[in-house]
């Protein structure tokens, strides 16, 4: 692993050099601050049970579909297509180290696009001047769900993207794993199917990776340490098929 920060600074850099990057970022800022100002819109027009913070994370699936693919999309289909990960694996780096600078490089700008979300709770509080808008739990349990989260949607991306060379398929691959994951799994668990008996293990399983379900206890305080398993386990896993399908690519040519 000598190399990974190399990549991983690299990767970086040209991240932050490149203006589809602020384009990114001033949609997903756009997009946000409109859905934080409509959670506003209807705190001024009647009282609401929650806290702005916890209905303004229940919308983390909008950046999640549509951000993370465009992220990760180009990051290994792109160098395939063009023939550069076959040159840089020439070199003295490892496919794994190619592929966590990659997914690392991709997550840091993931993280810096929803803390930049920060300064929306920051305006509230300094001109609202009402502390009852801002409550520390749902706001710290939130971000803490984003940033452990957000490494297994990553992973996921990165993974779609190891798997063509194309990276608009490798786009709507992304779209297709990640949709399935948030609202397939949740439409599933409404299914009167599992209620059967010889579904219950089924059931049990659906509802361990329920991420709505997961969301709703880290804004409310619960860190339960199988949740977090769920996230690292899955990530790694994810990184994993994404380093296998790149050397398995490679071995077909």
């Amino acid at each position: 692993m000598r190399h990974f920060l190399t990549i991983l600074n690299q990767e970086i850099r040209m991240l932050l050099v490149n203006p589809s990057t602020y384009i990114a970022a001033v949609l997903f800022l756009a997009v946000m601050g409109f859905v934080f100002t409509g959670i506003l819109e209807n705190y001024s027009a009647a009282p609401q049970v929650d806290s702005p913070a916890t209905v303004f994370f229940q919308y983390f699936w909008l950046p999640v579909f549509f951000m993370v693919p465009l992220l990760t999309m180009k990051c290994l289909a792109e160098e395939r297509r063009l023939g550069t990960l076959e040159t840089l694996l020439t070199t003295p780096v490892t496919t794994t180290e190619v592929v966590l600078g990659k997914f690392g490089a991709a997550y840091f700008l993931y993280l810096l696009l929803w803390g930049s979300t920060g300064g929306f709770f920051y305006i509230l509080h300094r001109f609202a001047g009402d502390v009852r808008f801002l409550d520390n739990g749902p706001l710290i349990g939130g971000y803490v769900f984003i940033a452990v989260s957000g490494m297994l949607f990553i992973a996921i991306g990165v993974f779609a993207s190891s798997l063509s060379r194309n990276q608009a398929v490798a786009g709507i691959g992304s779209f297709a794993l990640l949709f399935g994951l948030i609202s397939g799994l949740s439409f599933l668990n409404g299914m009167a199917v599992l209620e059967l008996e010889l579904m219950q293990p089924v059931k049990a399983v659906v509802n361990y990776a329920q991420i709505f379900q997961h969301l709703n206890d880290f804004t409310r305080g619960v860190v339960d340490t199988r949740q977090l398993l769920f996230y690292i386990s899955g990530t790694v896993l994810a990184l994993i098929f994404s380093i296998l399908g790149v050397e398995a690519k490679l071995l077909q040519g």
